[in-house]
């Protein structure tokens, strides 16, 4: 473990200016990413007292191998320089309120011709209108199921679109009047943008107009004995207002804001977020994160800090928003304190929404109340977070703690890398390599691996693979050891630049023994590897001739069985992903005159070879460059008897010779 005082700068070569500063780990990954209004006394407050400081900061210095720093010139500099740096290099250290799919938000993709109303998670794009977030998905299609009642607009995929479109008959939504059912011309397309502009007015909070012109129409209708009609238009303005209901209204004056509170304890701190449009309640988030690994700066005004510049950083990255309405930055942000540097956060978050930004701390009336209630919201998480995280740190930590019993680690293997290979009979040879740190997965370091095919038996192009695979493994390792700073391709971040504690293949002895060869050519002599048998769930120890037998109810056994069928399961999807490409292209390759380009069309247009084996002559040429020949040429590659094997053509022609 490095000697913070080993890597401190040399006393008056910090620079006194604001700036933004680095730690990197030994292998040279960024492990913290701060800012400071002068950075040399910033800076020598990590290295003044290393006991004397907070853990999880004292973590991060007896972690770090250097320090380097960057000069700006204002403030508001800083804060877009630390947000940049922290968005490229995913430093573990840094605070990160990261949208895990966990918010969904109701899409409306006013960029096609009939637009769609459906559940989103993802970055926002172009032309497409978006309404939430929504703490759970079922809330979003209760809204879709009450107001679709009123606005009858298309919520069915393309594919189903596409396919009613095609045989001329609505879905079930369009019998029970849930859909005006454009896919069968029941209306227009400007009739059906109408309908979707009207839902979108009524989410925008342009809700009294809406409901005046039904009354309005439903007492025309009565006035005109239809009655069956006012009655339907009763129904719709009863609809409307029990989906208002469910929108609470906070603020009179139609508000915009988003109102944000924390609770925080030594270790860790919940956020939670108000997100009212229009004087109602539109959403709500929230975070469980740890504390700053900044010395002093555990402080709430450091956390109001912190959240304003990821949160609204990541928010305004997603982009695309189709206007205004659904602009990512309020008007106004409550927050609970003001951090020192709140008018440069002003400008910055001024500047991300291309308008005035207010950031204020609510004192009185309903703006304090709501505060208030979010704080409460903030401290439940928090308590019920601890609850939790009691009972799984404790599983994870015994599991960890048994897997270093058994195999008589040095420490406990905090990293733990699996191997699994996935084939048929030796075709399509792909690898995968999964991440699990502190007993948990971490996807964004997981890899696929496509293997040169092999000769052999089964048995010996799983060993092969195996090495394969561990050597590429452990030389991209060895090679990011040996260039600790060169820039990884466009930005990313070395997700490989330090080794595992313990390194999991899927087999037996062979395999263990052939990814032990490799790491012994390679010089590497820290990575513990063992080998996870499935037939008995042995674990196999390099050079030695018998397993070692876990017991079956031991926490160890569960993470290590678990981590292999996480890897069994990530190397079978990209193995079936590429067997279908290759059968796909192997089917289409015999067509002559079918380019790749058109292939893809095809393949795209009618979603599997299945059902463009079922496709018509006529269909194939609706795709854009497939004419009639080749549309033929396509169906007869398939092994699909063209029409004129048909029995009609042959009785015709029957026919013919009878009559001559």
């Amino acid at each position: 473990m490095p000697d913070p005082s080993t890597y401190r700068p040399a006393p008056g070569s910090i620079p006194v200016e604001p700036g933004v500063y680095r730690f990197r780990d030994p292998h040279g990954r960024v492990i913290y990413v701060g800012k400071a209004k002068s950075l040399r006394s910033r800076l020598n407050s990590y290295f003044a007292d290393v006991a004397g400081l907070a853990p999880r900061t004292r973590q991060m210095v007896t972690a770090a191998g250097s320090v380097e720093w960057t000069v700006v010139s204002t403030e508001v500099e800083a804060l877009q320089l630390e947000y940049n740096w922290i968005k490229e290099f995913d430093p573990r250290f840094n605070i990160r309120y990261r949208d895990d799919k966990s918010y969904p938000v109701l899409a409306v993709t006013l960029n096609e011709e009939y637009p769609r109303l459906m559940v989103y998670r993802g970055a926002r794009r172009k032309g497409v209108r978006y309404f939430g977030p929504y703490s759970h998905a079922w809330a979003i299609r209760e809204t879709l199921d009450l107001l679709t009642r009123v606005f009858p607009a298309r919520t069915c995929s393309a594919g189903v679109f596409k396919r009613h479109r095609q045989i001329e008959r609505p879905c079930l939504l369009g019998y029970i009047d849930k859909c005006s059912a454009p896919c069968v011309g029941r209306v227009s397309a400007e009739e059906h943008r109408r309908i979707v502009l009207d839902f979108c007015d009524f989410l925008a909070g342009k809700t009294d107009r809406l409901i005046r012109d039904l009354e309005r129409q439903m007492n025309a209708a009565a006035e005109q004995l239809d009655f069956e009609r006012a009655a339907r238009l009763r129904d719709d303005v009863g609809a409307l207002k029990r989906a208002l209901e469910k929108q609470t209204v906070v603020f009179g004056d139609g508000t915009d804001a988003d109102v944000v509170a924390f609770a925080d304890d030594e270790l860790e701190a919940a956020v939670q977020v108000f997100h009212v449009r229009g004087g109602r309640v539109r959403g709500q988030r929230g975070w469980i994160v740890e504390k700053s690994s900044e010395p002093g700066d555990d402080s709430q005004e450091q956390l109001v800090e912190q959240f304003l510049t990821q949160f609204y950083g990541d928010q305004a990255a997603l982009g695309g928003a189709a206007d205004e309405s659904t602009n990512p930055v309020p008007r106004q942000v409550l927050v609970p304190c003001l951090p020192g540097n709140s008018d440069e956060l002003a400008t910055w978050l001024s500047g991300l929404r291309g308008s005035r930004v207010s950031l204020r701390v609510p004192q009185r009336g309903d703006k304090r109340a709501l505060a208030e209630t979010v704080r409460r919201n903030a401290q439940d998480a928090l308590a019920q977070h601890k609850l939790k995280r009691a009972g799984d740190f404790t599983a994870r930590t015994a599991a960890l703690q048994n897997i270093q019993d058994s195999l008589g680690l040095a420490e406990a293997p905090l990293r733990i890398e699996c191997v699994d290979i996935s084939h048929v009979q030796g075709t399509d040879v792909v690898a995968s390599l999964v991440v699990f740190e502190d007993g948990l997965p971490r996807k964004s370091d997981y890899r696929h691996y496509a293997i040169r095919e092999a000769a052999g038996d089964g048995r010996s192009d799983d060993v092969a693979s195996i090495a394969e695979v561990t050597r590429r493994r452990f030389y991209r390792h060895l090679h990011d050891t040996a260039h600790p700073t060169e820039v990884a391709p466009e930005g990313k971040s070395r997700k490989f630049a330090y080794p595992p504690n313990l390194y999991v293949v899927d087999g037996g002895a062979p395999q263990v023994n052939a990814a032990q060869a490799v790491l012994d050519d390679l010089g590497i002599t820290d990575v513990a590897v063992i080998g996870l048998a499935k037939r008995l769930e042995e674990v196999w120890v390099p050079a030695e001739p018998d397993p070692l037998i876990m017991p079956r109810n031991s926490e160890g056994l569960y993470l290590l069985q678990r981590i292999r069928d996480e890897a069994h399961r990530f190397a079978i999807a990209y193995h079936r992903s590429k067997r279908s490409k290759r059968m796909t292209a192997s089917a289409l390759d015999s067509v002559r005159g079918l380019g790749e380009h058109r292939r893809k069309a095809l393949v795209t247009h009618f979603g599997s070879v299945a059902r463009l084996k079922q496709a018509s002559v006529e269909e194939i040429t609706a795709v854009p460059g497939i004419g009639v020949a080749t549309a033929r040429a396509v169906l007869e590659a398939l092994g699909v008897p063209s029409q004129s094997d048909a029995p009609e053509a042959v009785i015709g022609n029957d026919q013919d010779k009878v009559s001559g």
